[in-house]
């Protein structure tokens, strides 16, 4: 069977490849009449804009339900302190102090530090109470109160311990990073930039390496901006990082700021003399070192030593006295 016979009756090929060629053509025609045609840009672009807005509402409706959610443990913790009149007074003042030398300087970390610190006692206290039996087997009444004393007295100190122990390695981690600091000081006090410009140029360059120093002088940098006066801003930052050579800086920056004294000279003085500190200080713990390892010599190394050459002598000993 032919493929002409399969065709209707009056239609030839010829007319058939005649109505496909110009199907094709109208199909050609209209694409590159859509590929050419101007866009309405302005349209698409509201669009997207209008799509990017709501997704932008969506993800913020979301957020604040998150956040809500999450603070409202913190919410109830804080009015619990203000009906009990925890959130004034001197106490408060140095455990907020405190918790800025740590690094902790959200507005919740006050009200977490305080009601952690209050309700530690009693459930530290109570978890001693019924750990106790697993210490000890048939423990008696006064056992168990101990225990539970233990737990409460944990409780009560605990928090502060945290929190000394964690601004003491961030001033720790400061001390070690602040020569490179003043190394760059010196840089950027040299190329003439001044006093804001140079703590935020500072902040920048050492982020990577030291966290800790970039963090505490990117907020002074803030602080210099808006404060009406500067030593305000350095006095702030003295009393962040409560550090004799953040001190030294603070009242050379302050003596410069005051008096005019070119800045790169005293900075230069100040980061000889930090850069001799730290090699007083390797010094120092090198001549601690034979001290420090007498103990562990006399513990650790003298016996087996002694072990070592005493052993065989005596073991000869011990065979010939049993020949005998």
């Amino acid at each position: 069977m032919s493929p002409a016979s399969l065709l209707p009756a009056g239609v030839s090929p010829d007319l058939l490849v005649e109505i496909l060629v110009g199907l094709a053509n109208v199909i050609a025609v209209a694409i590159l009449f859509r590929a050419f045609s101007p866009k309405e840009a302005v349209n698409a672009r509201a669009q997207a804009h209008a799509k990017r807005r709501r997704e932008l509402r969506g993800d913020l409706l979301t957020q604040t339900r998150r956040s809500t959610q999450q603070r409202r443990p913190v919410t109830a913790m804080r009015g619990l302190l203000e009906r009990l009149k925890l959130t004034r007074g001197e106490e408060v003042r140095k455990a907020s102090e405190t918790l800025a030398k740590a690094g902790w300087r959200t507005p919740d970390s006050l009200t977490i530090f305080l009601g952690v610190r209050l309700c530690g006692p009693p459930i530290l206290g109570v978890f001693g109470f019924f750990f106790t039996p697993l210490l000890v087997s048939q423990p008696s009444t006064l056992i168990l109160c101990l225990g539970a004393l233990v737990g409460a007295f944990a409780g009560a100190y605990a928090p502060n311990l945290v929190v000394n122990n964690a601004a003491k390695k961030r001033q720790t981690a400061i001390q070690k990073q602040l020569p490179d600091c003043l190394d760059l000081f010196v840089i950027c006090a040299e190329a003439g930039l001044g006093l804001e410009a140079t703590f935020a140029r500072v902040a920048r360059e050492i982020a990577p390496n030291g966290a800790e120093l970039a963090d505490e002088l990117g907020l002074t940098t803030i602080e210099l901006g808006f404060l009406p006066n500067r030593q305000d801003a350095l006095a702030n930052l003295a009393k962040r990082v409560d550090l004799p050579s953040v001190r030294s800086l603070v009242n050379t920056l302050g003596q410069s700021e005051r008096y005019g004294t070119p800045l790169a000279q005293s900075m230069r003085v100040l980061a000889d003399e930090f850069r001799n500190e730290r090699l007083m200080r390797a010094e120092t713990k090198a001549a601690r070192l034979p001290a420090t390892l007498t103990i562990p010599m006399m513990v650790f190394i003298l016996p087996p030593l002694f072990v070592v050459l005493i052993g065989p002598a005596a073991v000869q000993i011990v065979a010939a006295l049993q020949k005998k």
